[in-house]
């Protein structure tokens, strides 16, 4: 199991069932999504480099603390950040805008 699903499990077993069957919940969710995402992506490059998140902290000029927020979702880093997560991470930044392709 990687971060993300542990972190996804631990979430639900917290709310319980009934925050599954709320629209409000489901909203927060949507919303949370790509931060959580974004996390997901940090934590398995930075596992793939044998990086601990005090390492990665050091090569991006932030501290372990930050590094442990962004892979938990719980903020969302600036463009010029992620930029110095990327070059830390020995990867490519992409970011992408592509249309909803309509229904046939």
């Amino acid at each position: 199991m990687n971060h993300a699903e542990w972190k996804a499990r631990r979430h639900r077993a917290l709310l319980g069932e009934a925050a599954e069957e709320n629209p409000a919940y489901d909203r927060l969710y949507e919303e949370a999504e790509p931060a959580h995402d974004l996390g997901r992506l940090v934590h398995d490059r930075r596992t793939e480099l044998g990086l601990s998140q005090a390492e990665l902290a050091e090569r991006c000029g932030m501290k372990q603390p930050q590094i442990s927020r962004i892979e938990g979702g719980g903020t969302t880093p600036t463009i010029p950040l992620l930029r110095r997560l990327a070059r830390a991470l020995d990867a490519d930044l992409t970011i992408e805008l592509t249309p909803h392709h309509a229904a046939a």
